[in-house]
């Protein structure tokens, strides 16, 4: 047998993770330069490197000679050294993540309670309420813990107070998302002015705590770049917001249309689009044992991305004849940006010789929404299409339903067991106890079973603007359903943590949960 599949075979069986991982790493003093890294070809494990090379993390597409002496092949393996001994403590990503699917399914329950009202206009106070539930609630919930767990251990960044700065922003952000959706349900101006303060509160501590060390990385990867532009767009999405919900808190004359269409793009565009192509960079050739990305698109996507919007936010406000030419061509080449990246994340995909599991499924169906999205958005500069009230509602529900809810669970199902397994054996290592196979903690039946929901949703969701008296609640239900089992599945990965960490007693039980 050959020693990659045999150190495979290992991991699966959990016979490769019964060594107490070490508690310094052999390179944890070597500096993180070009210098140091190894062979392009050969990535450099740290703590978990049983695990991380029973996951073939050896990537066999930067391995030929034609690509030993390329810069580009280099770059791209300094986008991959990862230093995990810097990695915060479990809880502080893991509240992050138990929480978010609870707001998805208000989501569903809301949208469930009005039914197809919430898919009559865009501007109607429930759909507003289950937009945010769906942006703030989950995906922002779930972005910021990942955003934490990955400057800590892709860029290095070590955050202050990595524990009370997590239950602080915990906080603020989930209840300010309620008092939000509380606001918009009853046009209280109340609940629109305790939900400014938590948010501010909540975002302000959070992009101060992280651009402090963010910008100080001397050497950007395209990773560093687009998160450092995705923080941007979080603080023009902050900014944009409060102006608008001030307008529902306070009697102030402001241009509420055009400020919330700008809040809406750089939220959906910048902050969650961007962040999610930055993590990509990363996660894709990583987990899904793919090529990486070109260095080309990581050069100049994001910069597209950002300077697009900025013209798309001054067409807003632009007299007439600036805006009919400006907003089509920036919605031109946001789309053309964002099929790009769609199109080459497919590719890579495609090229994975692995067969695909739950979370490959995710990330393919995360891409064909939005190719889907993107194409709408530009069938939606066509003058005879741009009325059409259900165009935009469909392709809000394919990149925010189809794009970005696919691809936070596809990530969730690698992050969460991972990050369990990893606390784990550093845990057990002195007591000479084995933490149980990342494949136990969630297996790969309960993600697709979930798979499966979330996709008979995003069906129903993305046809029901066509036909919301028909398919409004039974998405609902099926939006719930799928957001119940990742609820589920995260609380057992957790369990398992708890119970392995507390009692010795707990381990038979622990590494054979329910399927």
């Amino acid at each position: 047998m050959r020693p990659g599949a045999a150190r495979t075979a290992r991991a699966r069986d959990g016979s490769a993770l019964a060594a107490p991982a070490a508690a310094t790493p052999a390179h944890a003093d070597r500096p993180r330069t070009a210098a140091a890294l190894p062979h392009p070809g050969q990535q450099r494990l740290c703590a978990p490197d049983q695990f991380l090379a029973g996951l073939s993390l050896r990537n066999p597409y930067l391995e030929s000679p034609a690509r030993r002496l390329n810069p580009a092949a280099r770059e791209c393996a300094m986008q991959r050294v990862l230093s995990f001994e810097q990695s915060p403590p479990l809880s502080v990503p893991l509240r992050f993540f138990l929480s978010a699917p609870l707001f998805a399914l208000l989501a569903a329950l809301l949208l469930l309670w009005h039914g197809p009202d919430a898919f009559a206009s865009r501007w109607l106070p429930a759909t507003l309420a289950l937009t945010h539930l769906l942006t703030l609630g989950f995906l922002s919930m779930t972005m910021v813990g990942a955003l934490i767990q990955i400057l800590q251990v892709v860029v290095g960044i070590d955050l202050p107070w990595p524990r009370g700065s997590a239950a602080f922003v915990h906080a603020m952000l989930a209840l300010g998302t309620l008092l939000l959706a509380t606001g918009f349900l009853s046009s209280g101006p109340t609940a629109f002015r305790l939900a400014l303060i938590c948010l501010l509160a909540g975002f302000l501590w959070l992009l101060a705590a992280c651009a402090i060390g963010l910008w100080r990385v001397a050497q950007p990867t395209p990773t560093v770049t687009a998160i450092r532009l995705a923080l941007a767009g979080l603080a023009v999405t902050v900014v944009l917001g409060a102006a608008a919900a001030s307008v529902f808190a306070w009697p102030l004359q402001l241009p509420v249309i055009e400020i919330t269409n700008a809040h809406a793009a750089w939220g959906l565009l910048a902050w969650v689009g961007l962040l999610t192509i930055g993590v990509a960079y990363q996660v894709v050739p990583m987990f899904q044992v793919t090529p990486t990305y070109p260095p080309r698109l990581g050069r100049w996507l994001s910069w597209t991305i950002v300077l697009a919007l900025l013209a798309f936010s001054v067409s807003l406000g632009a007299f007439t004849g600036l805006r009919g030419w400006l907003q089509p061509a920036s919605a031109l080449v946001l789309g053309l940006a964002f099929l790009a990246f769609g199109v080459t994340t497919l590719r890579l995909l495609q090229k994975r010789k692995r067969p695909p599991d739950t979370t490959t499924r995710f990330w393919r169906t995360s891409m064909a929404s939005l190719l889907a999205a993107a194409l709408l958005g530009l069938a939606g500069q066509w003058p005879d299409l741009a009325q059409a009230q259900w165009l935009p509602l469909m392709a809000g529900v394919l990149f925010i339903v189809g794009f970005a809810c696919s691809v936070v669970n596809g990530m969730l199902y690698k992050i969460v067991p991972f990050l369990a397994w990893y606390h784990l054996q550093n845990r057990l290592a002195g007591q000479g106890r084995k933490a149980p196979n990342v494949r136990q903690i969630i297996t790969e039946e309960m993600a697709g079973r979930q798979f499966y929901a979330h996709l008979a949703a995003l069906a129903l969701m993305t046809a029901a603007p066509l036909w919301p008296h028909l398919l409004a609640r039974p998405a609902a239900l099926a939006f719930g359903v799928s957001a119940g089992w990742l609820a589920y599945n995260l609380a057992q990965a957790a369990r398992i943590y708890r119970q392995m960490s507390l009692s010795p007693d707990n381990c038979a039980s622990a590494r054979h949960p329910e399927s």
